[in-house]
């Protein structure tokens, strides 16, 4: 088949889905019925995690559809657009946490990683964007953070939690792994509210959330810090906990991953999901035959251990680091590729094909930030965030 006929045979399946709901400019529509079968030409050199799915050759960014229902979640007119960078520096890679009330993303650089310019004996920055002024213009410099020595390598980070920032950070050296509240405001007071399992330290907190409708925080602690050369050797499983502040009582609710990463809960509470990227071990190499998963759980309603875990979804490039929802229960994650969004079925709808690693991603006023490592963007969807203030 010619491309020119593949191009109209496109274009009449993007056409019959925007009968309906009207498509973005330059949305690509990717029907799985017209590449269940690429050949051996294809797969022989795409077999790698670290190259997208991109049969058009479209060039990025741009809107990847891969069912008609994402068109609902981008809205008519989603565009992307980068809002900033530096091609030096891995400024942009966890931990966004927006506040509404100031219109700014805080968010973190690559801890121990490519261009992040930390490891032993240095910390990671945190950094903030001003949306208001990535309204105004293309592009927006961040603003650097100043905050106490007590906060190493932050790397995950939900909120506002009762007005604060909630952090996790990896620790590094022989400084602890800890959750933190930070002021948003200046001089960004902190407060280290737990950074010991019973004494013993953690390996290197990734992420972490809130359960709906309660105040108590769950976060994943994979071994990343010793994998990445700025943290001791583990001593620890690789597990996800569940922390009451009004108690100080600390528990492990789910165990047997690789490396435990984002995680997120449903916007009724009841379902809990929890990213592995076990695919991505440090110096010790990349393994294409571990986890690159979203797990999904049940959360017991008595004790909020996670339950009857199952696969969710699995990426096809990368693997999913941080992830998020929106209201309608829609899953997003940043993967190899960009932000992949499946919905609650696990059925992979849409991406936001970036063709570069994408560690995480925050809903704004603006639209959905993407961080991109050495970039920032955003895209003007139409979905909505779950957030602690829906809640």
């Amino acid at each position: 088949m010619t491309k020119s006929a593949v191009g109209a045979i496109l274009a009449i399946a993007l056409a019959a889905a925007s009968s309906i709901r009207a498509s973005p400019p330059g949305a690509v529509y990717i029907d799985p019925l017209q590449y269940n079968v690429v050949g051996a030409n294809y797969t022989k050199w795409r077999n790698s995690s670290l190259i997208g799915f991109n049969p058009t050759n479209s060039a990025p960014p741009f809107i990847q559809v891969f069912d008609p229902s994402f068109l609902d979640v981008t809205g008519p007119s989603a565009t992307i657009r980068e809002i900033a960078s530096n091609p030096g520096f891995a400024f942009a890679h966890e931990a966004p946490i927006y506040v509404p009330d100031l219109n700014l993303v805080f968010f973190a650089s690559n801890g121990g990683g490519a261009l992040g310019y930390s490891g032993w004996y240095n910390n990671s920055v945190v950094s903030m964007i001003n949306m208001t002024e990535v309204d105004m213009a293309l592009t927006s410099t961040p603003g650097n953070l100043n905050l106490s020595d007590n906060v190493q390598m932050v790397n995950g980070g939900t909120g506002p939690y009762k007005g604060d920032l909630l952090f996790v950070t990896s620790g590094r050296a022989l400084l602890p792994p800890s959750v933190v509240r930070v002021n948003p405001s200046p001089p960004y007071n902190t407060t280290v509210i737990l950074d010991n399992f019973l004494g013993r330290q953690f390996n290197s907190l990734n992420d972490i959330k809130i359960l709906p409708g309660t105040d108590i925080m769950f976060f994943t602690d994979p071994a990343y810090g010793w994998l990445n050369g700025f943290r001791p050797e583990p001593m620890l499983p690789s597990q996800v906990y569940r922390f009451d502040p009004s108690t100080g009582q600390v528990r492990v609710v789910a165990d047997q991953f690789v490396h435990p990463n984002g995680i997120a809960f449903a916007p009724n509470g009841k379902t809990a999901f929890v990213t592995d990227t076990g695919i991505f071990g440090g110096f010790l190499g990349t393994n294409q035959t571990f986890p690159a998963t979203i797990y999904q759980f049940d959360v017991d309603p008595t004790t909020q251990s996670f339950m009857n875990r199952r696969v969710f979804a699995y990426s096809d490039s990368g693997a999913p680091d941080g992830i998020q929802l929106d209201t309608k229960g829609n899953v997003y994650a940043g993967c190899g590729d960009g932000i992949n969004v499946w919905n609650g079925e696990g059925m992979l709808i849409g991406k936001f094909y970036l063709n570069s690693t994408t560690a995480e991603l925050m809903f704004t006023k603006s639209g959905l930030v993407i961080l991109e490592e050495t970039a920032m963007y955003v895209t003007n969807i139409q979905a909505r965030g779950m957030t602690l203030a829906t809640w």
